[in-house]
């Protein structure tokens, strides 16, 4: 197995208490092809080596060390790509993003190429602490995303290890690329486009200002790092394609995709899918208004939630509400605050539809009757005008169960004997909204087999999900306390209030009708849209499945 890393010569200046500044980015021109094109190379025109017109006296968007961009280069990576293969490859990568982009590369970017077995092997050395664990596996319980049974961090490791394609570090100011081939390391050029964006945006913008502790915050900033890096990617695929000018000299794998295995786990998977999803569609709407001098402003003021990316109308016009939760714990409880980090989780609307979406995939309940009451696979997808599942924003974060919410926060608790429980409060931009999100959750807990025992008390009892809930909506807000019992709901939170009641009667059905069982209900293949369900890993490839962080 032959390991292949491009380490280009990097030269950083560090002067003692100054921070480097990034060169304003400048304004795209009317379209970056035709200002390549000026100097008498046609945009369109694909040209061998030893034809390519003269390297530029200086540096100028769609050159980069070398390759014009629409120059083609001899590599053939069916048995692994060479060294000189690949500089050439990344030289002509970056000329590429510039024409697309409208920036100047100024930085050399090293690109190391491995396995997949390596890079799932190698990314999960890191050491958390018992509280972090616990807060981490309370906040992905609460969502009914991973069971108590299961370890999240672990099954968050796993997800990665499976779909990760490449990923750029700011740390190291380097670009890694996974590959699938283990015997024989080979590029996906389109994998390669979108990670130098993101080395361009750290040039420019410099990437370690964008960080966040909760999930809202950090689907937030995605939304503006990946949409620009996506859409730039959908540019460059269109581009490569049937066509587009650079058609028949776009490197693609063996496979013909980034690789990867569909997620273990799906429903983590969506949740931070959304910015994917989401965030080409929010920067292409910036672009269509200013052009990418709009786009690179955002950098000064990106987006403060999840569901402005979801939603770019609310952009600058719909602050997230600062949800006010105070702790009503018993004694033999104690919050649940790891060091180092934010002590209450912020889930935002991407988590909300991710934990109503992922029952339609996990196999568990009644999910034709949870497809009919929450959300189907007709409102979860979005489809073109063809009827297809779209490539550009594949999954929809706005459906009704999930559009509205305002703000939220999350405590988590622990009990002397080790038990864990929480409380959820969300707020919602109506009490109608409060009301309609309410009933779709309560139709949630009874695709995981939850029973009403009381007046706004529910208990699963069996399963990944056993535990008391207990929810309640005062006009605009909800809020959920969980627990191990009926009996320690209020213990939990003490201002609880819980009754028992006699669960009602199953329905009986009328003579000569049978009544469905869930497993009829979920076994059933005749639901209309269902079949693209169960060809979206198909349909979309690495579009939807495989990542490119």
């Amino acid at each position: 197995m032959r390991r292949v890393s491009a380490v280009l010569a990097v030269a950083v200046v560090v002067l003692a208490g100054l921070a480097p500044v990034a060169a304003a980015a400048p304004a795209a021109p009317a379209t970056a092809d035709a200002a390549v094109a000026s100097d008498g190379v046609d945009a369109a025109t694909q040209v061998e080596n030893n034809s390519a017109p003269p390297d530029p006296e200086t540096d100028r968007l769609g050159w980069e060390d070398g390759y014009w961009h629409n120059e083609s280069i001899a590599v053939d990576q069916s048995d692994g790509i060479t060294q000189d293969e690949l500089d050439a490859t990344i030289a002509r990568a970056k000329a590429r993003v510039e024409v697309i982009r409208g920036v100047e590369f100024d930085m050399d970017v090293p690109v190391e190429i491995v396995p997949r077995s390596e890079f799932a092997n190698s990314s999960g050395n890191v050491s958390y602490s018992d509280a972090f664990r616990r807060f981490d596996n309370t906040k992905f319980e609460a969502l009914f995303l991973i069971g108590e049974g299961e370890g999240s961090l672990d099954v968050q490791q796993a997800n990665r290890g499976a779909s990760v394609a490449g990923y750029y570090s700011p740390a190291a100011d380097a670009i890694v690329l996974v590959t699938d081939n283990e015997s024989s390391l080979q590029v996906d050029e389109l994998t390669l486009g979108h990670e130098l964006v993101h080395a361009m945006q750290d040039q420019e913008f410099d990437l370690a200002n964008f960080t966040s502790q909760t999930r809202d915050g950090a689907n937030a900033n995605s939304g503006l790092i990946e949409g620009d890096a996506n859409l730039v990617q959908y540019r460059y695929e269109e581009r490569c394609g049937e066509g587009g000018a650079w058609n028949g000299t776009c490197l693609r794998p063996d496979g013909g995709d980034g690789g990867g295995a569909s997620p273990p786990n799906m429903g983590v998977y969506f949740l931070n899918y959304q910015p994917y999803s989401d965030g080409p569609a929010f920067v292409a709407e910036q672009k269509r208004q200013g052009g990418w001098e709009q786009v690179n402003e955002l950098y000064d003021a990106p987006p403060e939630s999840a569901e402005q990316v979801i939603h770019p109308d609310r952009y600058g016009t719909d602050p997230p509400t600062e949800v006010e939760l105070a702790d009503e714990h018993a004694d033999g409880w104690e919050r649940v605050r790891p060091e180092r980090r934010t002590d209450y989780a912020e889930v935002g609307q991407s988590g909300v539809a991710a934990m109503f979406a992922y029952p339609l995939y996990a196999e568990e309940g009644d999910v034709q009757r949870y497809a009919r009451d929450v959300v189907g696979p007709n409102a979860w997808l979005n489809y073109t005008d063809s009827g297809e599942v779209s490539r550009f924003d594949p999954l929809n974060y706005g459906f009704d169960a999930a559009a509205g919410w305002d703000g939220d926060r999350m405590h988590f608790y622990r009990s002397d004997d080790g038990e864990t429980g929480y409380v959820w409060r969300l707020v919602w931009d109506s009490d109608a909204e409060a009301t309609e999100f309410r009933g779709a959750y309560e139709s949630l807990l009874a695709y995981w087999g939850a029973e009403r025992v009381g007046e706004d008390t529910y208990r699963i009892a069996d399963g990944s999900f056993a535990d008391a809930f207990h929810v309640t909506v005062a006009g605009d807000t909800v809020t959920i306390v969980n627990a191990p019992s009926v009996d320690s709901l209020s213990e939990v939170r003490e201002s609880v209030e819980t009754e028992a009641s006699t669960p009602a009667p199953t329905a009986t059905a009328a003579p000569g009708e049978e009544t469905p069982t869930a497993t009829d209900a979920t076994t059933t293949t005749e639901a209309p849209g269902f079949s693209a369900l169960a060809a979206l890993v198909s349909v979309l490839g690495a579009a939807l499945l495989f990542g490119r962080r």
